[in-house]
């Protein structure tokens, strides 16, 4: 799309400029090895360097750790990271991180260990109540008040995009609700993406992982582009999601070309090193695209999703010995399962958008209608998910009828997430959208 496309959907007190904010990213097979002269340049010594359990003892673990002790650096190691972490797991890091009091931090893992990391990153640089920073209406929605220690982040999942964008997910226990805090502060400062990371990683994790990636460059792409929201009080107020930019644009429109080229094999074949290359890499150019547009219904729909499953939980997966077994949606796949309703909706805001969506993911729709995108959107979506294994909709991992209202009830407070959709997201709309999700085929 051209910046006239935005200019010609501008509202009267509307924004005139959007932001592009970026972390440096370092991207190769074998980068791991560098975090140790990275974070010399950035002038640490004593870094705390977060992981889970699992990855503790892993290859990958090792050598970002030997690179870090060759390089004189003192090394202080959290591995108590929480897959799905919660708003306990994020008090437990924060308090680690304020007792440790290093100067920089290297997080190493999923999109669960990078948002602890940042979170602790937050709450040891600027100690403030726990709500105090998390998204309003759920949290405060306080501003940070100033700059946060330097955080190298090096993902082990293709999809998550947390190395590059300022926002931190967890589950708060007494709400039961996905919420999160957002801000450029929390932005790392350095990305090391290294493709090597995804050769172990079993093929159901890539297929839920690929989908957040393919989901993000969606929602941003189909976002309500950044005129259509009113002008920040000051330029420094501009929020994350600022709405389809054509910075965003450019990124979304790869990563989707990638993902219809590059998923399923990915998924099929562990030993298909240029598509699980591939995969990764979209997932940093949708980073850098959703951290800088945002996402939205699909997205905020998720938290209901993973936040209230009784009895489900993903193949590919695993637990530790001795852990409690718990019920899992993987962020990735939550997501998914809502958008192929939420496009149908959302075509007749910008039906370019959805059609052209659907060309960069390899459907034949050329000399289609506009009027056909929303359909023709989701149906490619449908193709993919049957593809590489992802359940018949919300049905397909125990919700029903049922569970409607509480679902919509449990999306409508992820305001932060729906503001950006291009229609209006009420919660009859949302109770309608969840329904629309319960099975597709």
């Amino acid at each position: 799309m051209a910046c006239c496309h935005y200019h010609a959907l501008m509202i009267p007190g509307g924004d005139t400029a959007f932001t592009v904010d970026a972390s440096r990213v370092t991207f190769g097979r074998g980068c791991l090895k560098e975090v140790g002269d990275r974070a010399l340049v950035l002038g640490l010594k004593r870094v705390a360097l977060f992981t889970d359990p699992r990855l503790a003892a892993l290859p990958h673990f090792a050598t970002v750790k030997a690179s870090l002790l060759a390089a004189g650096l003192d090394v202080l190691v959290y591995d108590q990271c929480r897959v799905e972490p919660t708003d306990q797991s994020f008090r437990e890091a924060a308090a680690f991180a304020a007792e440790a009091k290093v100067d920089g931090y290297v997080s190493l893992g999923g999109g669960s260990v990078m948002d602890t990391c940042k979170g602790a990153n937050l709450y040891a640089s600027h100690p403030a109540d726990f709500l105090a920073y998390v998204n309003a209406p759920i949290g405060e929605g306080r501003a940070v008040p100033g700059p946060l220690k330097p955080h190298i982040a090096c993902p082990t999942t293709c999809g998550t995009g947390s190395e590059v964008t300022g926002i931190a997910i967890f589950d708060l226990l007494e709400r039961g609700v996905k919420t999160g805090i957002a801000s450029i502060a929390l932005r790392p400062t350095e990305a090391l993406v290294d493709p090597d990371c995804t050769d172990s990683l079993p093929g159901e994790v890539v297929a839920a992982s690929g989908f957040d990636v393919l989901s993000h460059a969606l929602e941003s792409y189909t976002a309500r582009p950044y005129v259509r929201r009113p002008a920040p009080p000051r330029p420094s107020a501009r929020p994350l999601s600022q709405g389809a930019n054509p910075w965003s644009d450019l990124g979304c429109r790869e990563a989707l070309r990638l993902m219809g080229l590059y998923l399923e094999r990915a998924v099929a074949d562990a030993s298909d090193a240029e598509a699980r290359e591939q995969v990764m890499w979209a997932a940093t150019l949708a980073g850098i695209a959703f951290g800088n547009a945002g996402v939205h219904a699909p997205h905020a729909m998720s938290y209901s999703v993973a936040g209230l499953v009784r009895d489900y939980r993903a193949p590919g997966y695993p637990q530790l010995a001795g852990e409690v077994p718990e019920a899992l949606v993987p962020h990735g796949m939550s997501v998914i399962l809502n958008a192929p309703a939420v496009f149908r909706l959302t075509c007749s805001a910008c039906p370019e958008q959805h059609l052209e969506a659907a060309i960069c993911l390899g459907a034949d729709a050329r000399r289609a209608s506009a009027a056909d995108a929303g359909e023709i959107l989701a149906g490619k979506l449908l193709q993919l998910m049957k593809a590489v294994g992802i359940p018949n909709g919300l049905a397909g991992v125990g919700y029903g009828e049922a569970d409607l209202d509480a679902l919509a009830e449990g999306a409508y407070p992820q305001q932060r997430l729906l503001q950006n959709a291009p229609l209006e997201m009420s919660k009859p709309v949302l109770r309608e959208l969840f329904r629309g999700a319960l099975r597709y085929w």
